[in-house]
């Protein structure tokens, strides 16, 4: 008897939004492979649905080019922007987010050089960084409401403190991301408390560096970030060599290597790996994961 299931398509109605929320809680649980591979299973025509599907499908990509070291998010945008223009959707609020998607993928094509993190302007084209400053700035200016805006302000604050190495001018950026993250979004007050306990750390304030980084794991973990919440412990374990506890510092490095390998996030896993041989992966110049 020949076994035909893998032949078999069955067709299954779904809600979009639900089919969205679901490649959402994998794309930020690490799963990005699954994630992509629901999206690709989704038939949809109507030319909203359209532009929303190959919206998420291109941040999945980035999310795994961020965290896995893969390079998937160029080709993702490029079909999204396609989407967009053929559908006539410019006046989409999706607009909006596909070009903070660009805007995030261009940052990380500035940071990330032959697969290392080098913060800071050097050896890097003055017009390419102060274009992205341009374009976080329009994007908060174009910003929808005050999460929106509060991402593109975020974004403003990386890119000053991390290709420009102005570093006292991006903590006012996170305080503003901040307020608008409270307003809704653990994910953007979680990594602007990240980058606010950073520059605490940098002072030497340890106690508030830690009540920060706390409070970032926790709102990680409780909006279901896998690679999020191990690259925000991978800041605990900086705080915890600091102040003297050596053996659970290792003790949680070698964990975070552990997790963060088991899902690809390879990024991750190496700076821990690294941290493991006395590394310390928020100093200059390549300043913790430098955004994520």
């Amino acid at each position: 008897m020949t076994n035909t299931a893998s032949t078999i398509r069955t067709v299954v109605s779904l809600d979009l939004d639900e089919l969205l929320d679901a490649v959402r809680e994998l794309r930020i649980g690490g799963r990005w492979e699954r994630a992509s591979r629901l999206l690709e299973s989704a038939v949809v025509t109507e030319a909203r649905a359209r532009a929303r599907t190959a919206l998420a499908a291109a941040e999945v990509a980035l999310e795994s080019d961020w965290f896995g070291g893969t390079g998937l998010a160029g080709a993702r945008l490029d079909a999204a922007e396609k989407v967009f223009d053929e559908s006539g959707l410019d006046g989409l609020d999706g607009r909006w987010d596909l070009d903070f998607l660009r805007l995030r993928h261009d940052y990380l094509g500035l940071l990330r050089v032959d697969g290392t993190f080098r913060a800071g302007p050097e050896g890097k084209d003055p017009e390419a960084l102060a274009a992205l400053r341009r374009r976080a700035a329009n994007l908060r200016e174009r910003g929808a409401d005050a999460v929106h805006r509060g991402w593109a302000e975020m974004y403003l604050g990386l890119i000053a403190d991390n290709l420009f190495a102005e570093r006292d001018v991006a903590p006012a950026h996170y305080e503003a991301a901040l307020r608008m993250g409270e307003s809704g979004d653990d994910l953007l007050s979680r990594e602007a408390l990240r980058h606010l306990g950073d520059h605490d750390h940098d002072r030497g304030d340890h106690a508030r560096a830690r009540e920060r980084w706390s409070r970032a794991t926790a709102l990680g973990a409780r909006a279901g970030t896998v690679p999020g919440t191990l690259s925000q412990q991978m800041l605990l374990a900086v705080l915890a060599r600091d102040t003297g506890d050596e053996a659970g510092a290792a003790a949680l490095a070698r964990e975070i290597a552990r997790w963060a390998g088991a899902i690809g996030a390879t990024t991750t896993e190496a700076q821990a790996n690294g941290f493991l041989t006395g590394v310390d992966p928020t100093a200059p110049p390549s300043a913790s994961d430098a955004g994520r």
